[in-house]
């Protein structure tokens, strides 16, 4: 009777961790083959200057690093048909500047919309002359959100040696916010003593722009924010060209974004 009634106790136990056991090796085979598809690999190849200058390993942790980003981030079209290329080149946007941080997720993001073309600070992208915005990082009501032209995304990976990248730019934006301030000075990246030289080096840089001493794009000159956006993009874009002109900040920048 006892062994009876071992047996009955033993078998819905025995189903528990069989099922235990079979799930969470799904779980975990569907997180190993989880991998980008040969199309998407093709794109960020063509596209992306950064990625094809990693390791084998380093490209598949790119890959993965993108799809995760996909995943948490909602991207639509406004006016405008999303298509994979649009989709990898945001995804790669988002993962160079945080590549070397291998946690590092934005928390301050969860919707980006693609425009056809540049727009006004109303929004709008038709008919209107003072259309010139390529990109931006949502405030107040729009918090959470990154509004990106397809034609600014595109171009910006069009060339890899000009220094311009709109959407790199504004995932910078992101990084410099998630102190709670966008003021070119990313607190949460840096050591606290290197903050005070690194200000005065912005504004060293600035005024080197303001003299026409600078092959900085001009829209450095702004502020603080838009020059430490406009400097990453040609760091990121041509790291050579970049260390032989600017070698000071170069190895800021290098310090910050933990790129060897």
């Amino acid at each position: 009777m006892l062994e009876k009634l071992f047996i009955v106790l033993l078998i819905p136990v025995t189903i528990y961790v069989v099922y235990y056991l079979l799930n969470r090796t799904a779980k975990n085979s569907k997180a190993i083959t989880r991998v980008l598809s040969d199309e998407g690999k093709e794109i960020l190849e063509r596209e992306v200057a950064y990625y094809r200058k990693l390791s084998t390993a380093d490209r598949a942790e790119f890959e993965s690093r993108c799809l995760d980003f996909l995943d948490t981030v909602k991207v639509e079209g406004v006016g405008v048909e999303i298509e994979l290329k649009d989709y990898m080149m945001i995804a790669a946007s988002a993962i160079i500047p945080i590549f070397s941080f291998k946690k590092w997720t934005y928390p301050n993001i969860t919707n980006i919309m693609v425009y056809p073309s540049q727009f006004n600070t109303a929004y709008e992208f038709e008919g209107h002359a003072d259309r010139h915005i390529m990109g931006m990082v949502g405030e107040g009501a729009m918090n959470g959100q990154m509004i990106l032209s397809k034609s600014a995304l595109e171009y910006g990976f069009r060339n890899p040696n000009d220094g311009e990248n709109t959407a790199i730019h504004e995932f910078v934006h992101l990084l410099d916010k998630t102190d709670g301030t966008v003021d070119g000075i990313p607190t949460q990246l840096m050591d606290k003593a290197s903050v005070i030289p690194f200000m005065n080096l912005i504004r060293k840089e600035i005024d080197n722009i303001k003299a026409n001493k600078s092959d900085i794009d001009v829209y450095g000159m702004t502020n603080p924010a838009e020059f430490f956006a406009v400097a990453s993009e040609y760091f990121f874009e041509n790291p050579d060209k970049f260390k032989q002109h600017h070698p000071e900040l170069y190895k800021a920048l290098s310090e910050i974004f933990e790129q060897s």
